[in-house]
């Protein structure tokens, strides 16, 4: 009987009481369900349509909150305008700004992005003129032999793609119109989810607290705040330093006189919201142009782009953005590349953000795990001063016959009970 009730102890002690046993089985019980789900994708149908629809929106509006939102607290602290009032002021400085885009900048973009446009196919050909002039032919045409490609026929194979790209296009139609009505849609109902945001976005944290555990709550709210500093800090901090890296750059195109200066400092500030990755994107047109142009046009270029990224780094984003996110380079660059392989565009832009937020979450909740799992703490050790006592008491034990010394002095204080015993042992040797 006794060895039949050791059985379910030991059961109890090394897989019920024990918590990475316990955890091991909560991570099956995940992954099962994550199994079975997988098998019924039909139920969550209805829920990925609705993201689909919902994301671009919020995302939208997400962005223009962390862009807007200081200036409409500064406007309610220092100028005691009434939230409300703030954001209309703003949409009509807002609208003002745009409208004066759309009838100044815009017509130049457009000359200047027809005209590389059209002169595409010149730049291929003067491009495979000087390489021909530099190189010499023998080598040009090694080059082809190895490769297998006449760089000729280049121009004439993205005119056919780009033709077969129209009749593609022309045959999903109902993709395209599908595609412009989801972006109009976008486009209206984000002024109208922004300003409620911006209205109430304060009281959506404890809001979202209601439905999380008193005992969690503390901790959730710390997550939710870090997480949104992590946000508000990158969004603010990378749109200003690639505004700050078109307009350095349109400066210098200027100064130069590269040709599409306009169109391509607007590329370079929109690809420069991709850390690492997007100026040697940004760098290919302008390559491209400065070759074209001539040997020193070229020098002129490149020099232009070094001096701006070194501004850049080395003034710019360390006092905007500093160090918020504390992410390596590396980690970077791979995470960009994993979400555009994911994700698209839209993953190279959202990456770095996504996975800020994703560090904060896992790095609490593996807090969490390790204070409440046990796992991870050290073995108990013996104080120091249990072993300290230990040491006078051996010592100690001789002198206790030998005659209280002056450093007994201190326990006259404690006088009353003391004297009566001292005298009384010699009388009644007398």
């Amino acid at each position: 009987m006794e060895r039949l009730q050791v059985w379910p102890d030991k059961f109890k002690r090394f897989f019920l009481n024990n918590k990475f046993v316990v955890s091991l089985l909560i991570v099956l019980l995940v992954g099962i369900n994550i199994l079975v789900f997988s098998k019924v994708p039909f139920i969550f149908k209805p829920i990925t349509v609705l993201l689909h629809t919902v994301a671009a929106p919020l995302l939208l509006s997400g962005i223009a909150y962390y862009l807007l939102n200081p200036l409409v607290d500064r406007m309610e602290r220092r100028s005691k305008i009434k939230r409300p009032y703030g954001i209309v002021i703003l949409y009509l400085v807002i609208a003002g700004i745009i409208t004066l885009i759309l009838l100044t900048v815009i017509p130049i973009i457009r000359t200047q992005l027809l005209g590389l446009i059209d002169n595409f196919p010149k730049y291929s050909e003067q491009i495979q003129e000087e390489f021909i002039h530099l190189t010499g032919s023998d080598l040009y045409g090694r080059i082809q032999e190895n490769v297998g490609t006449d760089f000729s026929d280049l121009t004439s194979k993205v005119t056919d793609w780009g033709t077969s790209f129209l009749n593609n296009a022309v045959n999903g139609v109902g993709n395209f119109v599908g595609a412009v009505t989801e972006a109009v849609l976008a486009l209206v109902t984000t002024p109208f989810i922004l300003f409620y945001l911006l209205r109430d976005g304060k009281r959506l944290p404890d809001y979202l607290l209601r439905f999380v555990p008193n005992s969690l709550q503390p901790q959730t709210r710390g997550v939710m705040r870090e997480m949104n500093n992590q946000i508000a800090s990158y969004i603010r901090g990378q749109i200003i330093v690639s505004c700050c890296i078109g307009a350095l750059l349109y400066i210098g195109y200027l100064i130069i006189g590269l040709d599409y200066a306009l169109v391509l400092a607007i590329v370079a500030a929109c690809t420069a919201v991709v850390p690492y990755l997007g100026p040697a994107i940004a760098i290919t047109p302008a390559l491209i142009v400065a070759i074209v142009t001539s040997p020193f046009m070229l020098l002129k270029m490149v020099f232009v782009w070094t001096a701006v990224q070194l501004i850049e780094g080395k003034f710019i984003s360390p006092q905007i953005m500093g160090k918020s996110l504390r992410v390596h380079p590396i980690t970077i660059i791979f995470v960009i590349i994993f979400a555009g392989k994911m994700f698209g565009v839209l993953g190279i832009i959202l990456a770095v953000p996504g996975y800020a937020v994703l560090k904060v979450v896992v790095t609490h909740a593996f807090q969490w795990f390790r204070f409440r799992s046990g796992l991870y703490e050290d073995a108990p050790r013996v104080p120091a001063e249990t072993v300290i006592p230990a040491a006078p008491s051996a010592s100690s034990a001789p002198s206790a016959p030998s005659a209280p010394s002056a450093s007994s002095a201190p326990s006259a204080s404690s006088a009353p009970s003391a004297p009566p015993a001292a005298p009384a042992s010699p009388k009644r040797k007398k």
